[in-house]
């Protein structure tokens, strides 16, 4: 797949973007200005565009129309007002986030504009796991495993976000939705299963009182 093109003005935002998605298994390219981008984006191939709205050079909104509609964009930008929402959308973008944003928040709006515009991965691997978001199945070195739908819901969002923290009420938020009634020792009872079932008692990190990782490393 092609690579994610990053842009912002503000140089430590687009690292860190860039590092959150690397982290996830994608490889990017970080602009600091819109010009930098324009010509990146004239020269080059791109998987998606994340697209500060506030350049210092450029109005991020006319830099989408030259980009055009080939290459999926989402903005990322302080302005908070619907308008401004409403406006991004208005252009064709694939999404529009406000910062401060959650890390797992950008890496899953990355995965499901990927998906809308038939970009996304076929499969996720991870630990000698394979996970297949379209068919909904797991294996482990090529050996079948069941889970539940919780347990499900809850590996992939742990393998979309591999190597980076994800905070429990993150993971609440994105496996259990509304649910008003999920207890507090939910998550953790769901996190022992996941580690037995597939034997990731090392590779699933607690990071106490924060949330939990997967690791996997080289």
């Amino acid at each position: 797949m092609d690579p994610i093109l990053v842009v912002d003005d503000e140089q430590a935002i687009a690292d860190l973007v860039c590092l959150t998605l690397e982290h996830a298994g994608y490889r990017c390219k970080a602009a600091y200005s819109g010009g930098q981008a324009a010509d990146l984006i004239e020269t080059g191939h791109w998987a998606l565009i994340i697209l500060d709205v506030m350049l210092p050079d450029y109005d991020g909104y006319a830099l989408k129309t030259f980009v055009g509609d080939e290459t999926p964009v989402i903005f990322v930008t302080a302005k908070t007002e619907v308008a401004q929402r409403v406006k991004g959308l208005a252009t064709g973008a694939q999404d529009y986030i406000c910062k401060p944003f959650e890390p797992a928040e950008l890496v899953a709006r990355v995965e499901a504009a990927l998906r809308r515009t038939g970009r996304g991965r076929s499969v996720l691997q991870a630990c000698g796991i394979t996970l297949d978001p379209v068919r909904r199945t797991v294996t482990k070195q090529g050996v079948p495993v069941w889970l539940t739908p919780r347990e499900y819901d809850l590996l992939l969002e742990l393998m979309r976000n591999k190597n980076t923290v994800l905070y429990r009420n993150a993971l609440y938020e994105r496996v259990w939705g509304d649910e008003a009634e999920v207890d507090s020792r939910t998550l953790d009872l769901h996190i022992q299963r996941l580690r037995k079932k597939l034997g990731l008692h090392d590779a699933i990190k607690t990071i106490y009182k924060i949330g939990y990782q997967l690791e996997d490393l080289p």
